[in-house]
């Protein structure tokens, strides 16, 4: 990701840090900053900018500002670098189950910017990675049980095997252009509504 390509929208409320992560930025070729040091408002701030990377820099939050901040971050889908000047293990801990990708403590100097930004893409992008792939074994194994159990309402009914089950539901599927768990989840339907001599239940 080139920094030319990148936005980054910087949250700070002291101007004179925020100077430094802008400075930090430019050194490093990031030209589309934009920089909120009013915490009000900043969800609005992200919905009208679109960033590619959000930096925070809190020198001394409270929990109130974290529990607002850790709600937003929640909800946002993008690499988050934050600084703060004092933490401890449950604040940060909080702030990587609210997906905060960097969590820097006392880290602010100029230099550090670029590597702790990459490192924040890095890691966003290797959770999120690993979320897909998550989700994809998850829908993998839903898919799996719809076809088992529309299989065995084929072989109930039918009277017949596993294997020319299978085969039914894989012949409708390609019949109809459709997926076979979609399939299986029609007839699954069916079957709640009419039992297997065809009377309603």
């Amino acid at each position: 990701m080139s920094p030319d390509n990148v936005s980054v929208l910087v949250i700070d409320e002291n101007r004179i840090r925020a100077s430094i992560i802008e400075a930090g930025l430019a050194d490093s070729g990031y030209q589309n900053v934009t920089l909120v040091h009013d915490m009000d408002g900043v969800a609005e701030h992200i919905e009208s900018t679109h960033p590619d990377v959000i930096v925070i820099d809190l020198e001394n939050p409270n929990r109130d500002m974290l529990e607002q901040l850790f709600v937003l971050t929640r909800s946002v889908q993008r690499p988050i670098a934050m600084f703060v000047d004092n933490s401890d293990r449950d604040v940060m801990e909080a702030a990587i189950d609210a997906g905060v990708s960097a969590y820097v403590v006392d880290g602010l100097k100029q230099d550090r910017v670029k590597p702790i930004l990459d490192m924040a893409i890095t890691r966003f992008k290797a959770y999120s990675r690993m979320a897909r792939e998550l989700e994809d074994a998850r829908n993998e194994l839903a898919d799996r049980k719809l076809i088992d159990q529309a299989k065995g309402i084929l072989m109930q009914s039918r009277g017949i095997g596993e294997d020319e089950a299978y085969r039914m539901l894989r012949t409708t599927a390609m019949n109809q252009n459709r997926k076979i768990s979609e399939i299986a989840q029609s007839l699954i339907t069916a079957s709640s509504l009419i039992d297997v001599t065809g009377e309603a239940k």
